[in-house]
């Protein structure tokens, strides 16, 4: 399609939701859009309602690791490891918690320090990454939606020309009309989610990275600690 036309099409979206009020315009091509607009609505609100809850808990989950960390240090360094266990237990965040469980076998050695946070650090990022999935089921349906929309309309534009025993705009109009409707709204809707998808995404790798990184510096600091102990 020549960028022409492409500008063209959206100056007049753009001018008919001016002149008809942005909400109201979308009430209507909503409604214009028929039956398969609603399970696309559908995708959007449930895909939102998890994208909600994970940023929730993942901006819970998300703290300071270097400074955590030289808080845990000086709690080693001052009280020992109990002092160190109980800061971590008294603290939230994914960091906290992996060094929680690692400080509690920090008795039986390093390995055993070692084994348990790369443990329980798998438990916290398959926690992070929890509802993820139903995000991506959302962002594949809706576009499947939209183009099942459009093979509907299809079929109900070639009804039409049956019908009329003729082919003219005004025949084929509705038809298209819903195939393209429910194809962009579908899409609208996949790259919205697909965004909240991405962005969770990276918030994860980071949290994953920083807990990887303080972690071994947390087995470091016991080795020395274990050392001078001796």
């Amino acid at each position: 399609m020549p960028i022409n036309a492409i500008t063209g099409s959206i100056s007049l979206v753009l001018a008919q939701a001016q002149d008809t009020g942005m909400l109201t315009y979308l009430q209507m091509k909503f409604v214009e859009g028929g039956g398969f607009m609603y399970p696309i609505l559908a995708c959007l609100v449930l895909g939102l309602a998890f994208a909600f809850e994970r940023f929730y808990t993942i901006t819970k989950a998300n703290i300071n690791a270097k400074k955590f960390l030289i808080q845990v240090k000086d709690a080693i360094n001052k009280g020992g490891i109990e002092e160190a266990t109980k800061l971590c237990q008294n603290s939230s965040g994914s960091i906290a918690s992996v060094f929680h469980a690692g400080l509690l076998r920090a008795n039986e050695g390093i390995d055993a320090v070692e084994k348990s946070i790369s443990a329980y650090g798998a438990i916290e990022m398959s926690m992070l990454e929890k509802g993820l999935i139903w995000i991506s089921t959302f962002i594949m349906i809706a576009p499947l939606l939209g183009f099942s929309g459009t093979v509907q309309g299809m079929i109900v534009a070639f009804d039409s020309i049956k019908e009329a025993a003729q082919i003219s705009p005004g025949v084929v109009a509705g038809g298209i009309s819903v195939a393209l409707l429910t194809t962009l709204f579908g899409l609208i809707v996949a790259m919205i989610l697909q965004v909240c998808y991405n962005y969770f995404i990276s918030r994860i790798d980071k949290i994953v990275a920083d807990m990887e990184e303080a972690s071994i510096e947390l087995i470091d600091t016991l080795y020395d600690f274990n050392k001078t102990k001796k």
